[in-house]
């Protein structure tokens, strides 16, 4: 019953995906990198919340709330502050360029060169680390759910494999052959699922807790449970201090969710700029409510099983397990197949996006037509997907805490970018080469920083990654303002409108975002 609930929903989403795309021009850039800017408020937040929402995030964030409480929340509650500040300043600009990348606006504000670097960071972010991070979780978790090592008679690895090349194939075929629009559309129902299914389990926890009543299991955690638990203020020695709130946590929302390439792709793909604000303030207000997939049930395992886990991460496959009814394991395990090909294929698609556009045109062919970009990004799609295939899993045989280490390595990446996108809007006359130096700079400190000096003073003794990028981000801005007054740009750079999607801006978006922002800050002082 559990594998024919679970082939059901995930053919269902196949079949729907395929109506959804059959008549979008796959040929042009516009039609196949951005689903021929036809995306609209709804299809543009399930896909946004489905790209960022996959295995390791759920298992990891859960295993996090399993042994320090509310305060992770901060990964999902934060990110509906970056979603407005995007919807408000970024998206308006990007959509008045008519980009198809973010690497796109660095060309035409610094030059080539500073739009090649940052392409190379983002493919060598997703390549290296996000791609084969995803498989491998995934993989994990379905091997889990099905036994698959106990039903076909192989071993743990064997079974890691079968999974990592039926996940990856399959989330090859929607984001090589069918484009972000095949991504976005299977997104956005397997969002519903996720939503439906990621539900379930702290409705069903509490449950067991309370007896039956998910009120009285409410009861039970606000009562027993650790002061500390409930407390959204990290202390010195968590992982997420609270003065890092205001210091790096913003920072690394905001070049999340608006500047990742496989992210804001999405948004880049509006019909037009309402479309795609309403599309981020709808996100943003279901990433409020995140915690309660990605943290609630991490609490709820510590009141049910205490300290008794092995490891954290085994709280969430645990709890379900124990609470799921056996006839939804198939449906649930769908919904996660989703999550998985979501954050698989959307890395995978940007990618292919940004070798297209920012390598192939750029460095190889620059006559090529779009149908030329588009058949050499898919190949070199092809070329990434294997390459992710055959690394994923060998992570099989990596530490612990693997989850927590990526946070901190993306930002080898993520700081340099987001300073001089930023730098670049809010200036006219900071020239290409600050931005050449800030990005390379920012880079190679920031390396230098986590991997090198770190390991020699201690952790204990060291500052918190997140102050780390904070600090790099103001020393980036100054030394791209400084050689700025010193070298400035011999005319002052202005954004020209392209006219390819409509720009007039969604009338109550700031009201919106104000309330989100309220919201948020309530849940704050509630969890204070």
């Amino acid at each position: 019953m559990a594998i024919l609930s679970f082939i059901g929903f995930t053919l269902l989403v196949a079949i729907v995906a395929y109506f959804a795309t059959r008549k979008t021009d796959e040929n042009s850039s516009d039609g196949y990198f951005l689903g021929g800017r036809s995306l609209t408020a709804g299809v543009i937040a399930g896909s946004l919340l489905l790209t960022n929402l996959s295995t390791e995030q759920i298992v990891g964030l859960n295993g996090q709330s399993y042994t320090e409480g509310v305060l992770v929340m901060a990964w999902e509650t934060l990110a509906a502050i970056a979603m407005v500040v995007t919807a408000i300043f970024l998206l308006p600009r990007y959509l008045k360029g008519g980009l198809t990348t973010v690497p796109q606006f660095l060309a035409r504000r610094y030059n080539t060169t500073t739009k090649t670097i940052t392409s190379a960071l983002f493919l060598s972010g997703y390549v290296v680390v996000l791609l084969p991070i995803v498989l491998y979780s995934g993989a994990l978790a379905i091997s889990t759910m099905f036994d698959i090592p106990e039903k076909l008679g192989v071993s743990d690895w064997a079974a890691i494999w079968i999974c990592v090349w039926g996940i990856g194939i399959i989330g090859s075929i929607y984001a090589i052959f069918g484009g972000l629009k095949a991504v976005a559309v299977s997104d956005t129902m397997n969002a519903v699922g996720l939503l439906i299914g990621g539900l379930m389990i702290p409705v069903f926890g509490l449950m067991a807790l309370g007896d039956g009543s998910a009120m009285d299991g409410l009861s039970i955690l606000s009562d027993k449970l650790p002061d500390d638990m409930l407390k959204a203020a990290g202390s010195a020695d968590s992982s997420i201090p609270w003065w890092t709130i205001f210091t790096g946590m913003m920072l690394v929302q905001l070049f999340y969710w608006g500047t990742n390439q496989a992210i804001i792709q999405r948004a880049l793909a509006a019909k037009n700029l309402k479309e795609g604000q309403k599309g981020l303030m709808l996100a943003g207000f279901f990433k409020i409510l995140g915690p309660i997939i990605v943290v609630l049930p991490g609490i709820i395992a510590f009141q049910m099983f205490g300290g008794d886990l092995a490891k954290p991460d085994e709280a969430y496959p645990t709890l379900v397990r124990e609470v799921l009814p056996t006839y939804l394991v198939g449906f649930f395990a769908a919904v996660l197949f989703g999550a998985i090909l979501s954050s698989f294929n959307s890395a995978l698609n940007s990618s292919v996006t940004l070798f297209g556009i920012d390598i192939y045109k750029e460095h190889f062919n620059k006559e090529a037509d779009e149908k030329t970009v588009v058949k050499y990004g898919k190949l070199f799609g092809v070329f990434l997907a294997f390459l992710a295939m055959f690394v994923a899993p060998f992570i099989y045989y990596a530490s612990d805490g693997l989850f927590g280490y990526l946070q901190e390595v993306n930002g080898c990446y993520s700081i340099p970018i987001l300073t001089i996108i930023v730098v670049g809007y809010l200036t006219k006359r900071v020239p290409a080469i600050a931005a050449n130096i800030a990005i390379i700079v920012g880079s190679v400190a920031y390396t230098i920083s986590q991997f090198v000096l770190k390991p020699m003073v201690g952790e204990e003794n060291y500052w918190h990654f997140l102050d780390v990028m904070a600090a790099l981000f103001v020393f980036n801005v100054v030394l791209m303002l400084v050689i700025g007054a010193f070298y400035p740009r011999k005319e002052a750079y202005v954004q020209e409108y392209t006219e390819q999607v409509d720009i007039t801006p969604w009338k109550p978006v700031k009201i919106v975002g104000a309330i989100i922002i309220l919201i948020v800050v309530s849940t704050y002082i509630y969890f204070r």
